[in-house]
């Protein structure tokens, strides 16, 4: 018996990275999946996106963790494509038990004025947004919904402190995305639908592993004239957090994806969960404690 068996999860960002992982983790626990993803490169987005290859990808490991699939190429920035996409997974199961509004980007090529920030809204919150609205009229009593959101986000002088609009941005999202949850749980709470979010310290993705966040976390290196590697990051990353690890592995977040899916954490709800090794102990906190 699977902690989800017979339960329907709803997964943005499902091509690779912390979706793909969430997927597989739910469906090892009897979920059948609807998973979504661009697949394609947005042009503020200097690192590369996720592809229909890798969708495909997810879909392969789902069936070998012994669970169902639906997998649908939608932009989250768009509303008909989610409801699209949940158009042909609620045709195949039938309902949606969970929500993972899991898409998201670190946008970091201005190529107009503000276009960075422009993306990174319109992804990182907006697609949150739009994710929930799709979906929620299909929930029923005992549902979960859950938002990735970022420890970074959180904290002053991250990723805003990067030169680029996209980083101003991705802060801003997520701080939203810690209100939103606030706000939005209260609303839910009565007919028994809960909503958390989750805030990782640095995840071992391509939104971490970019030549972008290696030249943020080596400055002195890009003074030099230098284009830091990731191993010359990687010696950088673990001042991010008080307990000595460089990054969490996406599953370490679907772990808690997990309990915040399933009925053991039936009774939570509203919570903006730091799962970030004790960074936010260590930095300044932009909002909430």
């Amino acid at each position: 018996m699977g902690k989800l068996d017979g339960k329907v999860a709803f997964i943005t960002g499902a091509g690779r990275g912390q979706g793909r992982s969430h997927a597989i983790k739910l469906a090892s626990e009897g979920a059948s999946i609807i998973a979504v993803d661009i697949c394609e490169d947005i042009p503020t987005v200097n690192y590369e996106m996720a592809s229909a290859e890798d969708l495909a990808q997810t879909v392969k490991e789902v069936e070998a963790a012994g669970g169902s699939i639906v997998a649908v190429k939608a932009d989250v920035r768009i509303k008909e494509q989610l409801k699209a996409a949940l158009d042909q997974g609620l045709a195949q199961f039938g309902k949606v038990d969970i929500v993972l509004a899991n898409a998201g980007i670190l946008p970091m090529n201005d190529r107009t004025l503000i276009e960075g920030f422009i993306d990174g809204m319109d992804v990182d919150f907006v697609g949150a947004h739009n994710t929930v609205a799709v979906v929620a009229p299909h929930l029923q009593a005992g549902a979960s919904i859950i938002i990735t959101g970022s420890t970074a986000g959180l904290m002053k002088n991250t990723t805003e402190a990067m030169g680029k609009t996209g980083g101003v941005a991705y802060s801003f999202a997520k701080r939203l995305v810690f209100q939103y949850v606030e706000t939005l749980a209260l609303q839910l709470a009565p007919h028994n639908i809960r909503l958390n979010a989750i805030h990782p310290t640095n995840v071992n993705t391509r939104l971490l592993q970019n030549d972008d966040i290696y030249r943020a976390f080596r400055p002195d290196l890009v003074a030099e004239g230098k284009t830091p590697t990731r191993e010359d990051a990687e010696v950088a990353f673990p001042f991010m957090q008080p307990m000595p690890i460089s990054f969490l592995e996406p599953g370490d977040v679907s772990a808690l994806v997990l309990f915040l899916a399933s009925e053991d954490s039936r009774y939570i709800t509203g919570l903006n969960i730091r799962l970030d090794a004790g960074a936010m102990l260590k930095g300044e906190i932009a909002i909430g404690s």
